[in-house]
């Protein structure tokens, strides 16, 4: 191994990844998180609001369960009548935008933070996430960086998706790949 191919990982360590105000805000959620991860279940309005109070943009009648982790609520949005799972990880390093009804299932993972692996400093990475209206992330699925989740489109359950999906797309495995398009049942049909 040449010195030109080894990690620096030195100045890694000393890079700001973060701004005085980031880290501020960080401390203020540490000591706000107890109340937010110990808050009886049915109380979404209570998490909603504290989101909200750390600046996180959370739209009417959202759920999101007591287990759910936030990494940055301040990079956070959430559109009207959407959840957040039990166990679900957002980790939030750059924004994460879920739509309307959209829903992040239990255990499922967004992932907006990374870092450039060809940089020998490996500085840290904030892609932005986008989960489309009416989308479906399922139980376990993995969502990384950069990543926009369609309109309608569902992440099948221990789905790994590193690439857009395209609306009304039915993806699974990992890497996902295309499985079909969804398409709803008329309410004529529904019971």
């Amino acid at each position: 191994m040449t010195a030109q191919h080894r990690l620096d990982v030195a100045s890694n360590r000393r890079a700001t990844k973060y701004s005085r105000w980031e880290l501020l805000a960080r401390v203020a959620w540490m000591i706000l998180y107890p109340a937010f991860r110990y808050s009886p279940r049915p109380c979404f309005a209570w998490r909603s609001w504290l989101l909200r109070r750390l600046g996180a943009r959370v739209g009417r009648h959202v759920h999101v369960y007591p287990t759910a982790i936030v990494y940055y609520p301040w990079m956070l949005e959430v559109g009207d009548y959407s959840a957040i799972g039990e166990d679900a990880l957002v980790y939030n390093l750059g924004r994460v935008t879920i739509g309307q009804r959209a829903t992040i299932s239990h255990r499922a993972h967004l992932c907006a933070g990374t870092h450039d692996c060809r940089d020998p400093a490996m500085p840290l990475l904030r892609p932005p996430i986008r989960i489309g209206d009416q989308a479906w992330v399922c139980a376990d699925a993995f969502v990384g960086p950069g990543v926009k989740v369609g309109e309608g489109a569902v992440v099948g359950a221990r789905a790994a998706v590193f690439k857009d999906v395209a609306d009304w797309m039915i993806v699974g495995g990992n890497p996902a790949r295309d499985l079909t398009v969804r398409k709803m049942r008329s309410d004529e049909c529904s019971p």
